[in-house]
């Protein structure tokens, strides 16, 4: 089963899981980038001026314009593994605009997320919404700096 391992990261967290997870699976990896970088001022969640802040305060500007989208072979791809980190409880929003943009017939698709404290929440379902096709699975949260063993504890189980 040809496997692709996609995730957004905004400060390297979900970026080191996706990294092994796609080394444990000898899977294909691909960054999702939003067209403007979140700089560590843009992901302050306690200045409400802030990028982020703002985004998520009014959902309208949620429509992350994102970089190149095109995956060479995404048809031969059968199982995705998909992450990001939790902001406000949701998937941060470049991965929800990632995931609108793909069609996710015949895909078997294993949502995880990063995170120092919030949990999954509802994320996996949302994302699964977005997609509107595709056999979502339920999601799977880690601790930001989870270690090794555990993401392996999980991959061994796909």
């Amino acid at each position: 089963m040809k496997t692709l391992v996609i995730y957004f990261s905004a400060e390297g967290h979900t970026k080191k899981i996706a990294e092994i997870i796609s080394n444990q699976l000898n899977a294909d990896i691909y960054e999702i980038k939003p067209l403007v970088p979140y700089t560590k001022a843009d992901l302050d969640w306690t200045d409400p001026n802030s990028r982020a802040s703002q985004e998520n305060d009014n959902p309208a500007k949620r429509d992350i314009e994102l970089t190149n989208l095109e995956i060479k072979n995404w048809n031969e791809y059968e199982r995705i593994i998909i992450g990001y980190p939790i902001w406000w409880g949701i998937a941060a929003w470049p991965v929800n605009s990632f995931v609108k943009t793909k069609d996710w017939t015949n895909k078997t698709v294993f949502p995880f997320c990063s995170s120092h404290s919030s949990g999954l929440g509802d994320s996996d379902l949302l994302l699964k919404d977005d997609a509107n096709a595709g056999d979502w699975k339920e999601g799977i949260r880690f601790f930001q700096d989870a270690p090794e063993s555990s993401i392996k504890k999980w991959t061994d189980s796909l």
